[in-house]
This record gives structure tokens, C-alpha cells and sequence, in this order.
């Protein structure tokens, strides 16, 4: 982990945010981000206007969601499986997903920027607490979301017969959102 405790991805703007645990026999803290290294790492300013906290049941996948804002998200609790995927049509890695293992040893954050689709998939039997901070309000008009199970993506989810809404169930596949990428 460098000093900074950011490490980039694969996927421009996609951060892994890891800051150091202090456990002792109580139990631990933890500082999830700092706004300062966090802002001097993406070269924005990332105002929270709101925090998100969701809470999913085992064998739950919430996916694949793009709103109209950049987030930090963390899992609090539970084991999670997360796929972040590029729907940003002008990027070099359009398409393109990466996936994290999130589990109470995990002590780290994503920040996800404006343009891509996130999800939480539950594995194990225990519930995931997830909690996000974004930087714009939601107003449920700007969600954009592509199908969990996007042939074209192939993500490698862990579970089998995934509870899923029934919005998600319906969401459109990333080449009926941008069919000028697949010809």
C-alpha cells in the first residue's frame, strides 16, 4: 500500500481506497477516507451532499447501476462480491469490468466516478451493509442500467440463482444502450 493509501485500477478513475487499521483488544478504528488525498487524487472537488446505507440478504445481487454521480462506497459488513463495470461511451476501456471481494478483513473503499455501473452481489448467508457517499442527490430520473447477466460482459458472478428486483430483471444489455459500440 503506498502512502497515500489510493491505488488506481485498470478502469480510469476507479479507486481502491485502503487506510490503515488500528485493532486491539476492544476491537478497531478505522478512517475509511480522507476528503483531502482522496480530492488531490481525482482533481475534483467531491462535495457529499448525501450518504446511502443499504442493507441486502444473502444470495441478493443490486445491479447494475450507473446514477449521475460519483460515489464512495464501502462495505461495512457481510461478505460481497462487486463488479464495476465502464459504460462511458468516449472511454478507452468502454465495456470493460473489474470485480472485488469485500469481507469484514477488507478494510477498503471504492471511489467510483460519474459513468460507471456498480453492484453488490451477497455471498455467504450473512447480510452486506453497504455504505455510499455521493455527490448528488437522488431524484430517481437519472439512473441509467444495464442486465446483471449481460452476455456481452460475462461477469463471473459466485452465486447461482441470484435475488434480483424486478427493475433489474429488466434492465437493457449495454448493446441496446449504445449499439454503435457492438458493429
Amino acid at each position: 500500500m503506498d502512502e497515500n493509501y489510493i491505488t488506481k485500477t485498470s478502469i480510469p478513475g476507479l479507486l481502491i481506497v485502503e487506510r490503515p487499521t488500528h485493532a486491539d483488544e476492544r476491537g478497531f478504528f478505522r478512517e475509511v477516507f480522507r476528503l483531502d488525498e482522496l480530492e488531490a487524487e481525482i482533481g475534483f472537488k467531491f462535495n457529499i451532499v448525501q450518504a446511502n446505507h443499504s442493507h441486502s440478504l444473502p444470495k441478493v445481487i443490486r445491479a447494475l447501476h450507473a446514477e449521475n454521480w460519483n460515489k464512495l462506497v464501502y462495505p461495512v459488513s457481510g461478505k460481497a462480491f462487486v463488479a464495476i463495470v465502464d459504460i462511458r461511451p468516449d472511454s478507452p476501456t468502454f465495456g470493460k469490468f473489474e470485480t472485488f471481494n469485500f469481507d469484514e478483513s477488507t478494510h477498503r473503499a471504492l471511489f467510483i466516478p460519474k459513468g460507471l455501473a456498480n453492484s453488490i452481489c451477497v455471498v455467504g448467508d450473512v447480510p452486506v451493509d453497504y455504505l455510499y457517499l455521493v455527490d448528488a442527490y437522488y431524484t430517481g430520473e437519472d439512473v441509467r442500467a444495464i442486465a446483471w447477466n449481460d452476455p456481452d460482459l460475462k461477469i463471473p458472478w459466485p452465486i447461482q440463482n441470484p435475488i434480483i428486483s424486478e427493475r433489474d430483471k429488466n434492465n437493457p444489455k449495454l448493446r441496446d444502450l449504445f449499439p454503435e459500440k457492438f458493429k
